[in-house]
């Protein structure tokens, strides 16, 4: 009984899946709590899906492709910006002109060069064939913006709740706006080989959005999503080698569950405090 309990994890493919599974949870869930709170989830898809001709053009210049993703998600934000500040149109519209363009960019030059990349790897992902190349980067890149996260976690709190107030601190709006940006891109970039263009915007929305439900406390929201997620990912991990599918999907599929999960357990809650204000 034992053996088959842990029988997933006697392959090197699966352990490797359940360590960058770990790994790119936590950062992802905590970048996830502050894009929520700023109102900042779209931008999260947008980027996301601005890699891939980013990835094209790498492959074409036989550079890194994860260099070509990290500056075309950065051309993105930066793009979208521009045409924030120089134009009357709502920053959401611009997003998802920006980021429909590039993305129909990309897949018109994906099919029309002869490459081995697999683009079901690049939009899923590829979970099992994970090696420890992507494993060294993975650990090297969520440690690094872990490190700035926690480092300067009450700055991005002021910023992303009260800008104005951020500002009257005398905090370098600037400098926040546009490192997020960036953090938001390595994040991207990080997830890209495990969960791929598609699978990583749900590492940058659900997490966020079950910690907003179930706490009002900053700190708490933070420790419920990267828990949640991580628990998601190992369950992801574990229950997709018994039922044969792949681990990413499955993983997110827990995360959706556990937002569920959150969103029964607040609505009781409003309901129980309704009921009693009633009473009273």
């Amino acid at each position: 009984m034992f053996d088959f309990l842990i029988s997933p994890f006697q392959y090197g493919f699966m352990l490797n899946a359940l360590i960058i599974s770990i790994l790119i949870s936590i950062p992802a869930s905590i970048l996830s709590c502050f894009l929520v709170l700023k109102g900042w989830s779209l931008i999260g898809d947008a980027i996301s899906h601005a890699v891939l001709p980013g990835i094209v053009i790498a492959y074409i210049l036989n550079i890194p492709l994860i260099l070509g993703a990290f500056f075309a998600g950065l051309f993105c934000s930066l793009a979208t910006g521009f045409l924030k500040n120089n134009s009357r149109v709502k920053e959401d519209t611009l997003m998802g002109v920006v980021f429909s363009g590039m993305f129909a960019f990309g897949i018109v030059m994906y099919t029309k060069i002869e490459t081995n990349i697999h683009l079901d790897h690049i939009l899923f992902g590829n979970l099992l064939g994970i090696n420890n190349t992507d494993l060294k980067f993975s650990t090297f890149i969520s440690m690094s913006v872990l490190t700035i996260l926690l480092l300067k976690w009450k700055d991005l709190l002021v910023f992303c709740f009260d800008i104005t107030h951020a500002r009257s601190l005398g905090l370098n709006i600037t400098i926040l706006h546009y490192g997020l940006l960036i953090i938001l891109s390595l994040i991207i970039v990080s997830n890209l080989k495990a969960v791929g263009i598609i699978l990583s915007i749900a590492l940058l929305i659900i997490p966020g959005a079950t910690g907003f439900l179930t706490s009002k406390d900053f700190k708490r929201m933070l420790i419920i999503a990267t828990l949640s997620t991580v628990t998601a990912a190992v369950l992801g991990v574990y229950i997709s080698y018994y039922i044969d599918s792949a681990p990413a999907p499955t993983i997110v599929l827990f995360m959706t569950m556990n937002f569920l999960l959150a969103y029964i357990l607040f609505s009781a809650k409003k309901t129980i405090n309704v009921s009693n204000k009633t009473k009273n």
